[in-house]
């Protein structure tokens, strides 16, 4: 019997999290906090649930919600997305980039990825019959390559997927990237989706460069986006899609039959959590005093650091410490030291090996103090 994924493993996130529950590591290695949600964004879902809201919401999402969420991107990025039309309410962001490689990638089609990438893309796009083409991002600053980008396009390339902060470097696409990236995919006609999860999650007075900033490159892009990563409760699931009315009535064909629709007591929370922007705008501050808490608790390790530009991961090269691959590195660490990281080449086009790990810094700083320890005495 044939089946369309056989040479798909088991997530290096569910293998890397299983270690450390089965050695009883500290576990930097999944990109969970593990300190609490906002009480108030619970008592709010618990408000709604109370009050009935618990059968479905409308397809695309509550409408209260999709407002709020167009008022904030337009106030952050001055884009005026219409809730009634351009805005879906998804499973997390996961489902979206799901959502949107199913509603556009048939057989043949090229896709251009950036590696090290977030593990959903390759086989979602295989899923559908499309061609993953790998770009690989060099250690140690990620920096994307347009010209190769451009040499890289075919008349097959049907989209471009990036993802700003991006995961797992720390790297951020600056305004010239955004800006290269329309040129190319305007005058290639290629769809692009943009994985902007950890959008609100910037460092050192950076600012987020979000395709919707960018007039002719909005036109032509599904955005991402996760309050689960945003707010602290990734088990929750939600996220969201923005896209052009003539995109977004594509997603909408698939989402229907995928999920239908998403968390409807959770929806009606958020719309009433995001009228409060300092619980977005606060993050930036609030995760870069953890970055800079375990740094400094880092600072007389043996890894050389280049600190984080945004999301909650940081990158530790361990290349003067050991000759071993990231993976046997990682699993030693694991089960000798008592703490789980991710090995970074499997993010990788042919699995290539900076001898670097990710760590998660969204963790209590008691956590923090202890796996720096850890850390320092390898």
């Amino acid at each position: 019997m044939k089946f369309k994924l056989p040479e798909i493993p088991t997530s290096i996130f569910s293998v890397m999290s299983k270690m450390a529950t089965d050695y009883n590591a500290i576990n930097l290695s999944q990109g969970f906090p593990n300190f609490p949600s906002d009480p108030k964004l619970i008592a709010l879902v618990t408000k709604a649930m109370k009050e009935g809201n618990n059968q479905y919401a409308p397809m695309a999402g509550t409408f209260a919600l999709r407002e709020i969420i167009a008022q904030k991107v337009d106030s952050l990025y001055n884009k005026k997305y219409d809730p009634a039309t351009e805005i879906t309410i998804t499973a997390g962001a996961t489902q979206a980039i799901f959502t949107a490689i199913a509603a556009t990638i048939s057989k043949g089609d090229e896709v251009i990825i950036f590696t090290p990438a977030y593990d959903c893309y390759a086989p979602t796009i295989e899923l559908f019959g499309g061609v993953v083409k790998s770009i690989q991002l060099q250690s140690p600053h990620y920096a994307p390559d347009w010209d190769l980008v451009r040499d890289t396009i075919s008349g097959k390339t049907k989209m471009i997927i990036i993802n700003s902060p991006h995961n797992p470097s720390g790297m951020l696409f600056k305004e010239n990237d955004m800006l290269q990236l329309q040129q190319i995919s305007e005058a290639n006609n290629v769809l692009v989706i943009s994985d902007e999860v950890y959008e609100h999650i910037i460092f050192d007075g950076h600012v987020h460069q979000s395709a919707a900033k960018f007039e002719a490159l909005s036109k032509r892009t599904f955005i991402t986006a996760s309050f689960g990563k945003t707010f602290h409760n990734t088990g929750w699931k939600m996220g969201y899609c923005l896209a052009p009315q003539k995109l977004m009535k594509e997603f909408q064909k698939v989402h229907q039959y995928n999920v239908f629709c998403v968390n409807h007591p959770m929806q009606i929370a958020f719309s009433e959590y995001l009228k409060t922007p300092a619980h977005y705008l606060g993050l930036p501050k609030f995760y870069q005093q953890k970055r800079d808490y375990f740094l400094a608790k880092l600072k007389s390790s043996r890894f050389k650091i280049i600190p984080s530009k945004g999301t909650y991961f940081q990158l530790l090269d361990f290349s003067d410490i050991s000759e071993e691959s990231d993976i046997a590195f990682a699993e030693r660490l694991t089960k000798e030291n008592g703490i789980a990281t991710i090995p970074t080449s499997v993010f990788n086009a042919d699995k290539k090996d900076f001898k670097q790990i990710r760590v998660c810094f969204a963790k209590t700083n008691d956590t923090l103090e202890a796996a720096a320890a850890i850390l320092n005495s390898i």
